[in-house]
């Protein structure tokens, strides 16, 4: 089992060299952007609910959603092109489920 486990560390580590991105950068941005996701999306919903504009919080949201994508299309090089439409997909449908999210926690907040 630790022979498997190292087999897969040092293949994922080698994708960061062979595409000039280095995997726990990757990983830190897109764990570490989660909380600041998650703020802005109650501070959309509260702005929502205050009457107030939403174009900031929703570009915010946005931001750190595909944050840590940026990095990779920046810093990344001999990257696949499948690559890029995953990652276009993946936004995509994360843009997608965040309005379905938003769209639900605007309607509960109606409600009350």
């Amino acid at each position: 089992m630790a022979e498997l486990i190292e087999t897969i560390q040092t293949w994922f580590f080698s994708l960061g060299d062979n595409y000039g991105v280095n995997p726990i950068i990757f990983g830190s941005i897109y764990v570490g952007a989660i909380p600041f996701f998650t703020l802005s999306i109650a501070w959309l919903v509260k702005n929502y609910r205050k009457k107030k504009s939403i174009v900031l919080p929703a570009l915010s949201a946005t931001f750190f959603f595909i944050s840590a994508y940026v990095y990779l299309i920046v810093a990344g090089h001999n990257v696949p092109l499948w690559v890029y439409g995953l990652v276009i997909l993946m936004v995509i449908y994360g843009v997608y489920s965040t309005v379905l999210n938003v769209r639900s926690k605007i309607k509960e907040e109606t409600k009350q």
